[in-house]
């Protein structure tokens, strides 16, 4: 070796490099040095700690789940085993308008905030003390977080069904100005809930502004997913026009039978609105959702699963029907026993699924409940499911498209610098899978199943999964989003091209 030759922590050879950008697969030798990406090329004669031959393996950007509700379980997760067993190495939390802060209840939690975590962890009066939590815990992936309108709904307001005074308003305000100082990346937004129901358009577009006025994300649960989904849409749009806040679309769908194939209308729709504001949407791969037990979630669909009880948890991945039919009662009565509970929601087709996940301008994000007790199995299989399932499988796109999707395109819109890219300077988040047998085992009747063919993940330069047997594995870093160097707009997105499926 020549006295010129870089020494590395850690060179990959022989891999199938999928680098996020869209470009197609090429082989290549990545080098790592501390945590980041050195090198990415040929390392025949480099030396290293360690080296690992890919065999043909894909090295790819870790994963990045833009929409997950993990605020409270990367405190707990010792590993984080359902992230980082499918790939993911970044998780963005505080979605749907739920957050973990700024809130310290006294009593009990009204739904959905009951779904994110037990009264007792709710310990964080300010956003800040909870970013200071996370900088100072090891953590087993790296952390963005929004700030929950919902969270800061029930934190200042007495009666949260009504829309919010000018005062209460004022009061949420600055706790978005707080959040978006101590490093949150953005609001986001549950019109759907029970909490959010009360709150105009007017009251959204104040608190957008203030995240707007620190490059902070506008994530929006839009108020209405089933008939009225085009008209929630347009207030979507309406709110992000109006604050200047880049508009994210959470999980988008159509529910309810007779709105299936409305996928269609809504994407047209995109592309009107859309055509002078900077958006993006996110999607899961599943025709079913999850989140709080509601009767008219389960009057619009197809099937019920109970996923958590407070009062019965013997009944936990039950079907609705069975529990009825077991206690002998009106589906109505069975639904108030099992309170406060959550449920798996059959309610969508999968044409339209698979339409949002192909779309452009589609992120990838799982929405899991890691606090449900039989969770939806996208919390394990979400991200292996697009790889196998989607792009191998179906063809509905192609592998660099899957990878792009999961990767640079999520890492633009959230703006995480130096993430979603395999490319010199990068940070050294990557994992290797096998193309041909990666895959979603977990399934709604044993949802805690590890995904097939993610053979290793590493977070920042480390080995995280599988865990070395002396190494604690928690090498992720909180993501910061305030005074972030690059654009807020997805880079090269194009009008979206509406698939045939």
């Amino acid at each position: 070796m020549s006295a010129s030759q870089p020494t590395f922590d850690l060179v990959i050879r022989h891999g199938m490099v999928v680098d996020g950008s869209g470009r197609p697969p090429y082989r290549a030798d990545v080098g790592v040095r501390g945590d980041r990406i050195a090198t990415v090329g040929r390392l025949d004669l480099a030396e290293s700690v360690v080296s690992l031959d890919a065999g043909g393996l894909v090295v790819a950007p870790g994963f990045i789940d833009v929409h997950a509700h993990d605020d409270e379980a990367v405190f707990q997760w010792a590993t984080c085993q359902p992230k980082l067993s499918q790939g993911v190495t970044s998780v963005v939390v505080g979605n749907c308008g739920i957050s973990l802060a700024p809130l310290s209840p006294k009593g009990e939690l009204p739904a959905p905030l009951n779904s994110l975590a037990d009264p007792g962890r709710f310990r964080f009066a300010t956003f800040s003390k909870y970013v200071d939590a996370l900088q100072a815990d090891p953590l087993p992936v790296n952390v963005a977080a929004l700030v929950g309108h919902g969270t800061l709904r029930v934190r200042n307001m007495e009666d949260f069904s009504q829309a919010a005074t000018a005062a209460e308003i004022q009061a949420m305000v600055q706790d978005v100005q707080a959040a978006m100082a101590a490093g949150a990346v953005g609001l986001s937004c549950g019109l759907a809930y029970p909490i959010n129901r009360g709150a105009d358009t007017d009251e959204v577009v104040a608190l957008a502004q203030a995240a707007a006025a620190h490059h902070g994300l506008l994530c929006m649960h839009i108020r209405n997913e089933f008939d009225g989904v085009a008209d929630a849409v347009r207030e979507a749009f309406q709110c992000a026009r109006r604050s200047r806040a880049f508009l994210v679309l959470s999980h988008q769908k159509v529910a309810g039978q007779a709105n299936f194939g409305r996928s269609l209308e809504l994407m047209d729709l995109y592309l009107r609105e859309g055509a002078d504001i900077p958006f993006a949407i996110d999607a899961y791969p599943y025709a079913a959702g999850s989140t709080m037990l509601d009767p008219f979630y389960v009057a619009n669909s197809r099937q019920v699963l109970l996923a958590w009880s407070k009062p019965h948890p013997e009944m936990n991945g039950r079907s609705l029907d069975q529990i009825s039919a077991e206690w002998g009662c009106a589906q109505a009565d069975t639904i108030r026993r099992l309170q406060p509970a959550g449920a798996i929601y059959f309610d969508m087709d999968e044409a339209d699924v698979s339409r949002f996940l192909s779309w452009n301008r589609c992120m990838v994000g799982s929405d899991g409940l890691p606090h449900d007790e039989h969770p939806h199995p996208r919390l394990y299989g979400a991200f292996a499911r697009v790889l196998g399932e989607y792009a191998r499988d179906r063809g509905l796109f192609s592998l660099a498209e899957a990878v792009r999707k999961m990767t640079s395109l999520s890492a633009s819109v959230f703006g995480l610098v130096g993430r979603g890219l395999v490319q010199e300077g990068c940070f050294a988040d990557l994992v290797l899978f096998d193309p041909t047998r990666v895959q979603d085992r977990a399934t709604y009747t044993n949802p805690r199943q590890e995904s097939g063919g993610i053979e290793r993940v590493f977070v920042n330069g480390r080995q995280a999964w599988p865990l070395p047997p002396d190494q604690s594995g928690c090498w992720g870093r909180f993501l910061a989003g305030r005074g972030m160097l690059t654009p807020r707009h997805p880079e090269k997105v194009e009008d979206s091209v509406r698939p045939e499926i």
